[in-house]
């Protein structure tokens, strides 16, 4: 009789032992992404278009649940068959009377909205595991309506994840590859000279693949590559059986094939509110990519993409960043669907216009930058979707980088993103002094509008990268250009097939974002730029030493993403804020103070501070040297040199003048949860489209997802069951 309450005894006294930082805490920020105005200023056809991009993308997304974890379908459609059936608000009696405290009934909520905003019980933004903060999930497990209603399928399910659910053995705190983590990407028995094996036979077949490729991700999972079989979608040519170094490779298609099913579908339908033929054709071009798994095809609908200037819903759908792939390769679903903000993206209309003035102040010669700028198109958008692991702040695409280098790209920032994203109230502002924070809370938003804006368009969209293409053509005349580190003529460049990617691999995407981001605190200084973003004498001031002390704070903070025990970084932002914090402090004369103190909770603290008179100078002249070094590296395809300069500033230890493995703990100790984002439905009501929008809560963002895909409910999760069961073997 007593089992029942010593087992749960015992469940309480695990969950209290574990680390915080694998819960989401109850009082996470959750905040609705508003876009009603926006929206309700569409035109009917234009609401259509949106729409069924919306239902394209949202379908489409699900397959990030296929490459976060073996146990992320099976936990999300647990959740799907519980709520379908009962609304939180209706499930919370049933939870009190299988015995949840009104707690454990939250950290339920919050688990579940975790579990759907990053599409995986991974954190999106550090690639950590997270668990549910409560012992009793089985027992309302068992009392749901869906359990009374289908018991043998319901516990079938939970006997599928429930280890794995509260899971914390070491491989399974992080993503990774081999033993530094878990990985979809690749198969459990590979490893990284697997994955380096399998990246030179893609690169090989250039003529099908590229290294970045959206449908090697999309369809690729690469399984014991060294020793018997790899499998990943192609084209329909490539399909077969090859011999590479040794090894076996076999080309099928047709993974994730009923959800990119439902993505042609509904691009099908989007196709005809299309607003005009660079629309059509670009979404002509995605169908033939998803249908065939072609990526020249999704490269073909992104060139029409780039052409489509200035459009009232914008939108990108594919397989687009590589940050989750351990070897930096293969990329994420994702797909976005968005409004233009006409008063904000002026301001970004002026910068594109001063960019050709901006770009010589960078600091590297002339002949490391691209030959012309390409003005992109560069918009504020409210987000009505945005579907995959999580949602940026900004971005720059397409990502191939021969496109990127030749016929240009498109840059933006997602306005009610930023609205809500990086609001904090004072009391949870950490590691600043009192005399800073308010300056902060003031200027922040503001301040990072700036950064984002030269992040991605002269961050991103600067450089030139030198190429000797297959017939022996160099982009750059290899007898005269000089390499300013060396003084001596450029003897390093990409060849053939070789990418950007290819080349740094594991390093490429932190290495690329640390780059983007000293162009933006090095630019930030230049007055025109402050001026087209409406800031002018003091505010403007204010606005760069904001920026700047943001991005110290920020690379402390990016403590929280590294792992001592494998010595990796789990995401690539954060540790290049880091890498810039290192920078910024070895240049020393005071420009950047950071002590550990004790906090008046008695608790271990931290205090950073910047000195912002020394910023035009120290500071500017450590970034100027530092930015120099990173795009030089970068243009040669000098992998060792750019290896070793960003590891020596990646390094965390307890060495030297900071403690950073002992400051990582109080940075775990005073953490603040990142937001989730609760997002509109569309529907379509006769000739209109309705917007459905849901309260800023965890119950609002499950109710969100329960509804999104309740049309065809039971066969959708049949499909993702079916597909989750096909490669389960993989994992094992």
């Amino acid at each position: 009789y007593l089992l029942p309450e010593i087992t749960s005894f015992l469940s309480n006294i695990r969950l209290k032992m574990v680390d915080s930082q694998y819960y989401l805490p109850n009082d996470i920020g959750v905040s609705a992404l508003e876009c009603g105005e926006a929206f309700r200023l569409l035109s009917p056809q234009e609401k259509m278009y949106a729409h069924y991009l919306s239902r394209a993308a949202w379908y489409g997304g699900l397959a990030v649940l296929l490459q976060t974890s073996p146990e992320s379908v099976d936990i999300f459609v647990l959740l799907q068959k519980i709520f379908r059936r009962q609304a939180p608000a209706e499930l919370e009696k049933v939870a009190t009377a299988a015995g949840l405290s009104s707690e454990d009934y939250q950290a339920f909520l919050v688990y579940a909205a975790g579990l759907y905003a990053n599409m995986g019980n991974y954190k999106s933004f550090g690639d950590t595991k997270f668990i549910p903060n409560l012992p009793k999930f089985k027992a309302l497990v068992w009392a749901s309506q869906a359990f009374q209603e289908q018991s043998t399928e319901m516990e079938a399910l939970w006997n599928s994840c429930s280890c794995l659910l509260y899971s914390l053995e070491d491989r399974q705190k992080q993503l990774g590859l081999g033993d530094k983590g878990i990985t979809t990407y690749f198969s459990g028995n590979c490893c990284l000279e697997d994955a380096e094996v399998a990246q030179k036979f893609l690169d090989s077949k250039v003529s099908w693949f590229h290294i970045q490729s959206d449908q090697c991700s999309l369809l690729c999972f690469l399984q014991s590559v060294v020793t018997i079989w790899t499998f990943f979608l192609s084209c329909e040519s490539c399909c077969g059986n090859y011999s590479f170094e040794d090894k076996e490779f076999i080309v099928r298609r047709g993974d994730y094939a009923p959800l990119m099913e439902k993505v042609c579908s509904y691009l099908q339908q989007a196709e005809v509110y299309a607003a005009n033929e660079n629309q059509k054709k670009m979404i002509e071009e995605y169908r033939r990519s998803f249908t065939l798994g072609s990526i020249e095809a999704h490269k073909e609908g992104s060139r029409y993409w780039i052409k489509d200037k200035g459009p009232i819903v914008e939108s990108y759908i594919g397989f687009i960043e590589s940050y989750r792939d351990p070897f930096g390769s293969r990329g994420e679903f994702e797909g976005f669907v968005a409004v233009v903000n006409k008063a904000m993206s002026e301001r970004f209309a002026k910068l594109v216009s001063s960019a050709e003035v901006l770009l010589p102040e960078l600091p590297w010669p002339r002949e490391f930058e691209k030959d012309k700028f390409l003005k992109p198109d560069f918009t504020s958008l409210d987000v009505l979707t945005f579907a995959g692991s999580g949602i940026p702040a900004g971005i720059n695409i397409p990502n191939y980088d021969d496109i990127r280098q030749s016929e240009g790209f498109k840059n933006v920032s997602l306005g009610n993103v930023l609205a809500v994203a990086y609001s904090t109230k004072k009391e949870k502002l950490t590691f600043l002094e009192e005399a800073d924070k308010d300056l902060f809370l003031k200027w922040k938003s503001p301040s990072f509008e700036v950064q984002v804006g030269l992040h991605e368009l002269l961050g991103h969209g600067s450089g030139k990268l030198f190429v000797e293409d297959d017939k022996g053509k160099f982009n750059f005349d290899q007898s005269k250009v000089i390499n300013p580190e060396t003084g001596e003529l450029v003897s390093s460049w990409y060849r053939g097939s070789e990418t950007w990617d290819s080349k740094f691999s594991t390093i490429a995407s932190s290495y690329e974002e640390c780059r983007a981001e000293c162009v933006g605190l090095y630019l930030c200084l230049n007055k025109q730029v402050l001026s087209i973003f409406g800031h002018e004498g003091q505010d403007a001031m204010d606005v760069v030493y904001v920026n700047w002390l943001s991005m110290v704070r920020a690379g402390l903070l990016g403590l929280e993403f590294y792992t001592p025990e494998s010595k990796s970084w789990r995401q690539a932002h954060m540790q290049a804020r880091f890498v810039i914090l290192r920078v910024l402090l070895e240049a020393g004369e005071g420009l950047v103070g950071l002590e550990e103190v004790t906090g008046q909770d008695g608790k271990p603290d931290a205090r950073i501070t910047v000195d912002r008179s020394k910023i035009p100078t120290v500071g500017k002249d450590a970034i100027n040297s530092f930015l120099r070094k990173l795009q030089v590296y970068k243009a040669t395809a000098d992998v060792e040199g750019g290896r070793a300069l960003y590891d020596k500033y990646s390094t965390v230890s307890d060495s030297g003048a900071h403690n950073f493995l002992r400051l990582r703990e109080t940075v775990l100790l005073r953490k603040e949860a990142r937001k989730m984002f609760v997002q509109a439905n569309t529907r379509v009501n006769g000739d209109n489209v309705e917007l459905v929008e849901y309260e800023g809560n965890a119950a609002g963002l499950i109710r969100s997802f329960t509804e999104r895909f309740q049309d065809d409910a039971d066969q959708l999760e049949a499909d993702l069951l079916q597909l989750n069961r096909r490669d389960a073997p993989c994992w094992c």
